[in-house]
């Protein structure tokens, strides 16, 4: 136990310096792992209460009607019982509660909100909601993996470095993509591209891969899907393909702000049964529209020439996602989006299909519909080509698939002016997902990495031995004291000369009363406190001695980093 006290300080203090470590490497890996077993029990419960009624995995058409009418009411219900039970303040979910977390709030999740999460996210997938898997599995590893770095009360910019690790071992465990899910991380939740944060991250990445793989096998859902690489030819028609994908992805979006807006005042049991009963009703109609996207891939291969199945799939798959998303069943939007692009993309291969004699070509439009449609979604054009390099295993694909990103993604921003459907999602929710330039940079570095010791505390000193202290200082240390009030708690003061008082004929001697931090804290925080007055210090301590000093941080290095990062100041 003392090696482990001597050694956790140094830890924390390495890892307050935005480089990259050994041990960061090493935690990200184990935050991964964390994530990965919370995963793993999370698809394991859904698999096993799927395994109850279904003959084939999220294919609900296997259930009789009569049945499959009664899950997604059943499970509407025990959703809100669930949410009751936590809390209904704690019902924020899924990417973009996520995305808030990550930049307001260094990645920490609430315990309740995952709570939330996992049981609901299982009761969504496991009942036939057409959601994905993905909004929880982005929940979940934040949490795991930020979790495992407040117990080792890291600093607050490691943390959130962890909760990312945790956010891409969750994606890579969930679809069995480790470097879509990195990109993913990067592009959408982090928004940003920096050595010390990309490693960890993909290492942790592989290790979600690896320990899911080692459970479910090294199969992907879309190896059903037949990619093959085709000629130029289809390039002029793939530009056609874009434009639809990105009208596409348009329609989706502003339905989905508009259910959200005209039901968000309704009681939440009231949203989810609303949702429960829209789901049974299409369901009941059109068993192939219900779970995520496996029961969609299904039907676009074995049926790649029956429009009018691919219409109706496409056209209920479409109406259940908004429902449910728009109504606020816990679950995320991916994989309803991977389901709908690829009915899409199957759909569209139709006519070159008939134009060459053959539908060989079926899979790669599908899985180029899926990619342009989550770029167009998502506003995440590099995950989306990734996800299809990955997914494909086919090279041939990778020009067809960047000029189908490309086009949905233009045809999105400019024509429509789409936005990304998680900002959509914030703006509307008012949680703030930006950062001030000064706060960007700052919050990349922990107190610990900029600790000042140069200071002399005196405890409850009189007047004369502030005086001979002052005379006795050599810059640049500081003078600190520490005062004791009646009710038992201290105050620390910083002390120096002021010319200015001293000329009025007032005591010469300035006190400025000093704010107390965390040693997990990281400079924004000093820098909230200080940007006022633009003078003065804060004392750094820990948690288990608040009363102990551990060290200052004072303006002038706070002034001294924002000017090195780019005159920020």
């Amino acid at each position: 136990m003392q090696r482990w006290k001597i050694w956790l300080p140094s830890l924390q203090r390495r890892l307050a310096l935005p480089q990259t470590s050994l041990q960061l490497c090493i935690l990200g890996m184990l935050g991964g792992l964390a994530a990965a077993i919370l995963i793993i029990l999370f698809r394991l419960a859904i698999v096993g209460i799927q395994s109850i009624f279904l003959v084939r995995s999220d294919d609900f058409s296997t259930v009789s009607a009569d049945i499959r009418w009664m899950l997604p009411l059943g499970g509407a219900m025990l959703i809100g019982f669930i949410a009751w039970i936590t809390g209904y303040k704690h019902y924020r979910l899924g990417i973009p509660f996520v995305i808030h977390r990550i930049k307001l709030k260094y990645g920490m999740m609430p315990t309740r909100n995952t709570i939330n999460q996992f049981f609901g996210g299982i009761l969504a997938l496991a009942s036939g909601f057409s959601v994905g898997r993905e909004g929880p599995s982005v929940h979940l590893g934040a949490y795991g993996a930020s979790t495992l770095g407040k117990y080792l009360k890291l600093p607050y910019n490691s943390i959130r470095i962890l909760a990312g690790c945790g956010i891409a071992a969750g994606i890579s465990a969930s679809f069995n993509t480790p470097l879509a899910a990195v990109i993913f991380v990067m592009e959408v939740v982090l928004r940003e591209y920096r050595v010390h944060v990309f490693i960890p991250i993909m290492l942790s990445s592989v290790v979600g891969a690896l320990v899911t793989q080692s459970v479910f096998g090294s199969d992907k859902e879309l190896a059903l899907l037949n990619i093959v690489s085709i000629s130029g030819w289809h390039l002029p028609y793939l530009v056609l393909c874009g434009i639809v994908f990105g009208a596409i992805a348009f329609v989706f979006n502003k339905n989905m702000m508009r259910l959200i807006t005209l039901f968000k005042n309704w009681p939440l049991l009231l949203r989810l049964s609303l949702a429960g009963v829209v789901t049974a009703a299409v369901g009941y109609l059109i068993p192939h529209a219900m779970g995520a996207e496996t029961g969609a891939i299904f039907y676009a291969v074995n049926a790649p020439n029956d429009v009018a199945l691919l219409l109706t799939i496409f056209i209920g798959k479409m109406l259940l996602t908004l429902f449910a998303l728009g109504l606020g069943v816990p679950g995320g939007v991916i994989g309803p989006v991977f389901g709908i692009g690829i009915v899409l993309g199957t759909l569209m291969a139709i006519i070159p299909s008939a134009i060459i004699g053959d539908n060989s070509i079926a899979g790669t439009y599908a899985v180029l519909g899926m990619a342009g449609l989550m770029a167009a979604t998502m506003h995440a054009p590099l995950a989306a080509l990734v996800a299809v390099m990955e997914l494909a295993h086919n090279p041939g694909i990778i020009v067809p698939a960047m000029l189908v990103i490309t086009t949905a993604y233009i045809t999105g921003v400019q024509f429509f002016n789409n936005k990304s459907i998680f900002l959509l999602q914030l703006d509307f929710l008012q949680m703030p997902y930006k950062l001030s330039p000064a706060d960007d940079v700052l919050q990349k570095v922990g107190v610990l990495a900029l600790l000042d010791n140069q200071y002399q505390l005196l405890d409850n000193p009189d007047e004369q031995q502030v005086l001979q202290a002052l005379d006795k200082l050599e810059p640049p240390q500081q003078l600190l004291i520490q005062r004791h009030n009646n009710d038992g708690s201290s105050e620390y003061l910083l002390t120096n000369y002021d010319v200015q008082l001293s000329m009025t004929g007032a005591s010469a001697v300035q006190y400025l009363p000093l704010q107390g931090l965390t040693h997990q804290a990281t400079m924004a925080e000093v820098f909230a406190i200080l940007e006022d007055k633009r003078e003065g210090a804060v004392y750094i301590y820990r948690e288990e001695e608040p009363v102990q000093l551990i060290g200052i941080i004072r303006w002038d290095q706070v002034r001294s980093l924002l000017v090195k990062q780019n005159n920020l100041l």
